[in-house]
């Protein structure tokens, strides 16, 4: 009886939110369908059919009235640590957002007057609700506290508004979330302040009925961004010091998903904005939707269904809960979870981003560089040297800070004070005398990386001497030590930094090659031969790669030693007598002959090639003279 009497008002919360939520869809689904708020498909949209949009208020009705309802029944405070003022008008505020939300879904508001709407609101949750991070952190100023509490909400409510994108799928990842919150604040002793979080979860049930696939109602952008505001604030609310797994952490797992899918968005296509404009381009626009969301990638990469993709982003989200709540129970080791978390998302994330974001940041990077305009030319060689500069002066203190804590154990304020400032000047002063500056690295020959060597091992010497002689110096370790280490140490550093250039130049075209690979339009081509003119040819498609429709699939040489090797990530597969079986086994459609070739073996090399239908050119470079 006693157990009954504990779990009842989780129980209330809960079937008095789903049932009345169960009960409304049908009924706002119906009128808004008669009001014409219906998605019709177009090519971004998923749904094949028109689907009424904002039966989110249906949620926002269930929610507020069945939880009231319950307040005043029980006669229980709505929510613990937070004054039944303040929860009345955080309520309001979300039904602000919510409305927001509606007459968007309603009236295509543009999306700066919605994000105007969503900052006001998010700031009157500061300034009238007390919602922020001051009880979390007592010593952050007020100011700092304002703009992380905006930029929170503001963020949660766009990430479930931009995720809302599959049948079911943000209505989903909030039940799982809001489960995974409840979850932190039961493991850390405040059961009782989960009343609302039950209430949340059983309206998020009873939509999740009509808006799972196939879904006869969406939950537009009134239900998204009350998820989204509703979810951002019950965990910052009521905040204790020192409850920052409470608080932000699990929250962060909870809504990870969403949040993921957002900072990708974000800068997606802020890259994409950079690289557009000045064109009359759509896709130009920041603020412009498009069809790269998690969903939409994970049903182009895999072939799924609507269920299945939005079940796979279920597990990630049930997969994150269960890490940060197994944290909280953990205590003491709950770093070594986080980081094997963290190293688990990094690996996905860099995957998933390689796809399109990356591949974006290498166009960017490569209309950079190419840029023709003087303008632009212009200002790249103006900030060109103090680039190198700054990457200069950074790369000798590390070094010089490497040293120090390596063989003396740690860094003192003389070292930073003196050592440092003696090190990093004598090697700049020989990298000016050697003219290090004058050279254009992307062009650099043997000798012009030997003057740098030089240069670094000169100015590494004239360092040593003088901190030697310097009054009250450690002599404790070896002169020639120290020299040789920090001298190879600085060298290493500063020719990365002058080769990173062409690391990343690789690495993008190597992207370039995973996006290409599976479309149908791309020409797949062999190269024969493997010498100078391959790589001056693999060059040139490394340079192209924004506008590139090619890929190299293979090598043939007739040297059999270098059969089975990889010359520039490109396999050699074989010799031009086994091109006809290499060209069915890669399905290559053309083959580049970069060699230097007889017009007799040419002759050869098109016999040899004619059964297979492929297309055959010849790259070559040649000097004539000006008439």
């Amino acid at each position: 009886m006693q157990f009954l009497e504990m779990i009842l008002p989780y129980v209330v919360s809960f079937l008095g939110a789903l049932a009345l939520t169960l009960i409304l869809t049908p009924i706002v689904r119906e009128v808004n369908r008669r009001m014409g708020m219906v998605d019709k498909p177009d090519p971004r949209r998923i749904n094949k059919v028109p689907i009424p949009r904002g039966g989110g208020l249906a949620l926002v009705i269930g929610v507020t009235v069945s939880y009231a309802v319950f307040v005043l029944w029980s006669g229980r405070p709505a929510m613990q640590g937070v004054s039944d003022g303040n929860f009345l008008r955080l309520g309001m505020l979300a039904v602000a957002m919510a409305a927001v939300g509606l007459a968007d879904d309603k009236f295509a508001l543009a999306p700066k007057v919605k994000l105007l709407g969503q900052v006001v609101i998010a700031a009157l949750a500061w300034i009238l609700a007390g919602v922020g991070f001051r009880d979390l952190c007592p010593w952050l100023p007020a100011w700092i506290d304002f703009i992380l509490t905006i930029c929170w909400i503001v963020g949660a409510v766009n990430a479930f508004n931009l995720i809302d994108g599959l049948d079911g799928l943000a209505t989903g990842l909030a039940f799982i979330a809001t489960l995974g919150m409840a979850g932190a604040l039961a493991f850390s002793g405040r059961v009782t302040s989960t009343y609302f979080y039950f209430a949340f979860a059983g309206g998020l049930l009873g939509f999740l009925r009509y808006n799972y696939n196939p879904a006869s109602v969406f939950l537009g952008d009134c239900g998204s961004m009350f998820i989204g505001f509703t979810l951002a604030v019950m965990p910052i609310c009521s905040n204790e010091p020192n409850s920052f797994l409470v608080s932000i952490g699990v929250p962060l797992l909870a809504m990870g998903v969403p949040i993921f899918d957002t900072a990708l968005a974000i800068l997606r296509r802020s890259i994409r904005h950079l690289i557009h404009r000045g064109e009359n381009a759509k896709e130009g626009e920041v603020m412009t939707a498009d069809t790269d969301h998690l969903h939409h990638r994970l049903l182009r990469a895999s072939g799924l269904n609507q269920r299945k993709a939005a079940w796979a982003l279920y597990v990630l989200a049930l997969f994150l809960v269960a890490v940060g709540l197994v944290g909280m129970s953990l205590k003491s080791r709950a770093a070594g979870l986080w980081l094997f978390a963290v190293t688990v998302a990094a690996v996905v994330i860099f995957k998933d981003m390689a796809r399109v974001e990356l591949f974006d940041a290498g166009r960017l990077l490569s209309a950079v560089a190419h840029a023709r305009d003087t303008s632009t030319r212009r200002k790249i060689a103006r900030v060109a040297i103090p680039l190198y500069l700054c990457a200069d002066v950074a790369v000798l203190a590390a070094s010089c800070l490497i040293v120090r804590a390596t063989l003396y154990g740690g860094v003192d304020r003389n070292t930073v004070v003196t050592i440092i400032p003696i090190r990093v000047t004598a090697v700049f002063v020989f990298l000016v005398l050697f003219n290090v500056y004058r050279t254009v690295w992307s062009r650099a020959m043997l000798s012009n990386y030997m003057r740098l060597i030089v240069a670094c091992m000169f100015g590494s010497v004239l360092g040593s001497v003088v901190i030697y002689y310097l009054p009250g110096a450690d002599h404790s370790v070896s002169l020639k030590a120290i020299t040789l280490f920090y001298s190879t140490l600085s060298t290493i550093g500063l020719v990365m930094t002058r080769t990173v250039r062409g690391l990343f130049r690789d690495i993008f075209y190597a992207l370039d090659c995973g996006r290409l690979v599976g479309r149908k339009d791309v020409s797949r081509i062999l190269v024969y031969g493997c010498g100078l003119r391959y790589r001056t040819f693999r060059r040139e498609l490394v340079r192209t790669t924004a506008a590139n429709t090619r890929i190299i699939v293979g090598l043939l040489d007739d040297n059999l030693l270098m059969r089975g090797q990889y010359i520039g990530g490109v396999q050699v597969m074989g010799t031009l007598m086994e091109a006809r079986e290499i060209i069915n086994r890669v399905n290559a459609d053309a083959v580049v002959v970069a060699c230097e070739i007889t017009p007799e073996w040419m002759k050869i090399v098109r016999q040899t090639l004619a059964p297979t239908g492929v297309k055959v050119t010849l790259f070559s470079f040649s000097e004539t003279e000006v008439q």
